[in-house]
């Protein structure tokens, strides 16, 4: 089996789903380009910090496919969702949501569900400008960096979790061509 991605859009950002930036392809081949490189790091010894993936065996999760469901929303959409989930009053660029399907389950399980990322539309494209970027360039980032949080990565634990976790994001973005986003 494959890895896979659902791509949902709210109603009111219905129209978005014909950009090709988000094309289902192009973001599948983001989320498996960031899962190769970090299954060649757990074969290599990494523990996946977050639960229920840091009980699985090394060897369940290398060989599992995983699937990931995206959602695109509108910027009051974003705001109630950043509200809710982390107690911001503003809509962010992106959020994660993990799984929380027990280690015993996912290793039952045709595919290993890692959770949900929602992209705010707007947030995106506004970053985008702000930062002389591509949105095309700053949405495959944030794709990135939402997987790395639903795997347990955390840049808000501190200094060392953050250069981890960016370290991390500079690798898997190289690999797909695209710069040190931190620079």
């Amino acid at each position: 089996m494959m890895n896979e991605i659902t791509l949902s859009f709210a109603d009111d950002v219905a129209g978005l789903a014909e950009l090709p930036i988000y094309n289902e392809i192009k973001i599948t081949e983001i989320f498996n380009h960031a899962l190769t490189v970090m299954n060649d790091k757990i074969t290599h010894g990494l523990a996946l910090p977050y639960y229920p993936f840091d009980e699985l065996p090394a060897q369940n999760w290398i060989d599992l496919p995983k699937s990931l469901d995206i959602y695109v929303c509108g910027t009051d959409e974003g705001r109630e969702l950043n509200l809710d989930a982390r107690g911001k009053d503003y809509a962010t660029n992106i959020l994660s949501y993990p799984s929380d399907i027990p280690s015993d389950v996912c290793q039952m399980m045709n595919n290993i569900p890692l959770g949900e990322l929602v992209i705010c539309h707007e947030v995106v494209v506004r970053e985008a400008d702000e930062q002389g970027k591509t949105v095309d360039k700053h949405l495959t980032h944030l794709i990135v960096h939402g997987v790395l949080h639903l795997l347990g990565f955390d840049h808000e634990l501190g200094q060392e979790k953050q250069d981890e976790m960016e370290g991390f994001e500079i690798e898997i973005l190289s690999g797909l061509g695209l710069n040190n986003p931190y620079e």
